[in-house]
């Protein structure tokens, strides 16, 4: 992982057709407003390019925002092309209309944590803030 002393990074997804980006902008904005460095792809990315910037941003963290009901195929092609390009050490997160259940089987598949609607800023903040810092001790 990189350096210690920079900003956590993040990249904040839109992948496939949804074209609903309010939530991601939320929530990059309140990423930002706690001092970490957020890129955001836009609308309409593939799995491949959004795993493809994150190698290219150094990024700690990708962010997947999800309200198409694409996220059990989404998800495990981004999984597979994080395995693929050797990200293991950056957390993989999402957010969105998920179901329980669907929840469940990503996070069995690598998906670190899902963020219903709703969820405090504070808390996606936090989470993310703990995670890199038990990844850089």
């Amino acid at each position: 992982m990189s350096s210690i002393n920079r900003p956590i990074r993040v990249l904040i997804a839109k992948v496939g057709l949804d074209g609903h980006d309010r939530g991601a902008k939320v929530i990059a904005t309140a990423l930002r407003d706690a001092g970490m460095e957020v890129i955001y792809t836009g609308l309409r990315q593939t799995p491949e390019m959004v795993v493809n910037a994150a190698l290219q941003e150094d990024v700690d963290v990708i962010g997947v925002s999800i309200l198409s009901g694409a996220h059990n195929t989404v998800f495990p092609k981004i999984i597979d092309t994080m395995k693929q390009k050797q990200l293991e050490d950056v957390l993989l997160i999402g957010g969105g209309i998920i179901p329980d259940d669907d929840m469940k089987s990503l996070n069995e598949q690598g998906v670190a944590r899902l963020f219903p609607p709703g969820t405090a800023t504070s808390d996606i903040v936090s989470y993310i803030t703990e995670w890199v810092s038990e990844k850089r001790a």
